[in-house]
């Protein structure tokens, strides 16, 4: 096998980092520790030999902080009649906005989840990635001014309720 001179090793370090930044699941994989190296060599689209990628990403995954989830303090409660509000004199009885298509207590079909407290883009991230392994699809959901809202079909609120709860008891940590 020919050696790698330097120059090689450095762009195939950073192209290997680049296609792990290209998929966050992997990045947080690396971070928790979980990274089968080789198979993942193997499935990114890096141009090298598998060896030399898993090396590069073993000495990634030991730059990253480590994966760590928090507890956001929050209060959970379901809301249900929940349905598109037509017109701009319901705007102000709307639990969330998404393009235009505002939602809220209207008799509707389906039910909000709202959480209240310690919230961002990083819970609400959390809380969708659970309510997919769930295969619960919301309808409309949305973040602001310590406020969560996931609109989901009635049918599918209890359900709905349980996994947002857990889903904010492990949040990824705050990167300082």
């Amino acid at each position: 096998m020919p050696a790698r001179d330097a120059v090689t090793d450095m762009s195939l370090a950073a192209e290997t980092r680049r296609a792990v930044d290209r998929r966050p699941f992997l990045r947080t994989a690396l971070r928790a520790g979980v990274v089968n190296y080789t198979a993942a060599a193997r499935a990114l689209a890096v141009d090298g030999e598998t060896d030399a990628i898993a090396t590069a990403l073993r000495r990634y995954a030991d730059e990253l902080p480590a994966y760590e989830t928090e507890s956001r303090d929050v209060r959970v409660r379901m809301e249900s009649g929940i349905g598109p509000l037509e017109g701009a004199s319901n705007d102000a009885d709307a639990l969330v906005t998404v393009g235009g298509q505002a939602f809220g207590p209207v008799d509707g079909d389906r039910t909000a989840i709202v959480a209240v407290g310690d919230v961002d883009a990083a819970a609400l991230a959390t809380v969708l990635s659970r309510l997919s392994v769930d295969e619960i699809s919301p309808t409309a959901a949305g973040v602001a001014a310590e406020m969560l809202v996931v609109v989901v079909d009635r049918l599918e609120g209890a359900n709905a309720l349980r996994a947002v709860e857990d889903a904010l008891e492990r949040v990824p940590a705050r990167l300082e």
